[in-house]
């Protein structure tokens, strides 16, 4: 295929998709529904707190290896900031313990062993309960999985898994969790460490992509959103062969060489392909950020897990401390004065900081920030291959492997981009 591949969404799968069909030779025209791109993974002015913060937090991770090439090609590979060893500092709420995860360099999990790096109160043996979760049965939750119940598993594995499925374990896909894992854990320390956009998201994923593509020619159409995908043809010849818009706009014919990578959320998705089979039900997270400085060491890791507590990850920033709650559809209708008071109260425990005053804060609110990483799910998300050949789709959603996260997002978009391009895709 060689002519326009437009790219409908500029969210980070979309903004994946348009960059490596461009580096293709593929003729780029990228529209977007808002005023901006980014979608879930931007960065904004606040006004309130007088500094610039995230929609949400994000973490990466040194072995996401479709997030670090994109970031590579788009010439911000150095904007993430991280330690230079897999460490992750762990505080309790309930008995106001610390301690820090030193995970050791190679595959050999040599941490274990050491007393000083792993979960305080624990013994080597204590790692092996979460061993059954890599040959989990498909369909089965976590806790079907692992019947855990020691201080390894409820001080170091659910915390971690509910933050990053962003979903608590009873629920949350086991076969998802492995391939997460296997990726990261079994992969040793060199993967990962952790990794957060020192300037925010959109200096590092988005405002970056933009330039690249504007440079190269692509065209770059924000605020038109898609409302109709045409198809002509029959059978085997059948096509997506234009696009109509919102607003009036005249729609556009898809010559014979054009194609369209889809990258919206799944709801717009079925709206937009008829029969479609995608994820219908999603999980809230809930963002609360403070305008503080807190205290740091240098070469310190700049988040903290949370365990017994409503907060998960902390972040902390220059001026700025960003808390995450996960699978926070409940926390959804607490009044945001309430619940930044009791964040702040768990945040200033952790940092030793008077937890009166409250600091001035935000809170963020995202209702379907994820698809819910359940195993009944798991099976409604739909392959990058439709039954069109020149249209294919993208998003952190779509059959990935992978839980909702920007490294899914981005290798969704490349992913996308190359089966629409491959030649033998033609019919």
């Amino acid at each position: 295929m060689s002519g326009r591949v437009f790219v409908v969404g500029a969210g980070i799968s979309g903004l994946a998709a348009a960059v490596q069909a461009q580096r293709r030779g593929a003729r780029v025209v990228l529209h977007e529904a808002a005023p901006h791109a980014g979608g879930r993974c931007r960065s904004y002015f606040d006004a309130k707190l007088g500094v610039t913060v995230d929609n949400g937090n994000h973490l990466l991770l040194s072995g996401n290896e479709s997030a670090m090439a994109y970031l590579r090609v788009i010439g911000a590979a150095d904007t993430l900031t991280g330690p230079a060893q897999a460490d992750y500092p762990f505080f309790d709420v309930a008995s106001g313990d610390a301690w820090t995860i030193r995970m050791s360099p190679g595959r050999l999990p040599r941490w274990i062993f050491d007393p000083a790096a792993r979960v305080p109160g624990t013994q080597p043996a204590d790692y092996l309960s979460f061993l059954p979760l890599f040959w989990a049965k498909p369909g089965r939750t976590v806790d079907e999985s692992v019947r855990g119940n020691d201080r390894v598993w409820s001080l170091l594995v659910r915390p971690l898994l509910r933050a990053m499925l962003n979903a608590d374990t009873a629920e949350a896909s086991a076969g998802l969790a492995a391939s997460l894992l296997r990726e990261t854990v079994a992969a040793g320390g060199q993967a990962c460490r952790p990794l957060v956009a020192k300037s925010g998201l959109s200096h590092s994923f988005v405002e970056p992509a933009l330039r690249l593509l504007q440079y190269g020619g692509a065209e770059i159409r924000l605020g038109s959103r898609v409302a109709g995908i045409g198809v002509s043809g029959t059978d085997s010849k059948e096509r997506v062969s234009s696009l109509a818009f919102e607003g009036g706009a005249e729609p556009v014919a898809l010559a014979p060489g054009d194609g369209v990578v889809l990258a919206v959320p799944p709801d717009a998705a079925r709206t937009l392909v008829p029969d479609l089979s995608a994820p219908d039900e999603s999980r809230a997270i809930v963002t609360v950020h403070f305008a503080v400085d807190v205290p740091r060491g240098a070469g310190a890791p700049p988040l903290t897990c949370v365990v017994n507590g409503m907060s998960d990850w902390m972040f902390a920033a220059d001026g700025r401390l960003s808390v995450t709650l996960a699978n926070a559809g409940r926390r959804l209708a607490t009044p945001h004065e309430e619940l930044a008071g009791a964040v702040w109260r768990e945040a200033a425990q952790a940092w030793r900081m008077p937890a009166a005053p409250v600091p001035p804060w935000q809170v963020v609110a995202e209702e379907h920030a994820t698809f819910a990483a359940v195993p009944a799910q798991e099976g409604l998300r739909a392959a990058t291959r439709t039954r069109w050949p020149n249209l294919t789709l993208a998003g952190d959603w779509t059959a990935t492997g992978l839980p909702a996260t920007i490294e899914g997002a981005i290798r969704s978009g490349q992913k996308a981009a190359d089966t629409l391009l491959n030649p033998s895709m033609e019919r």
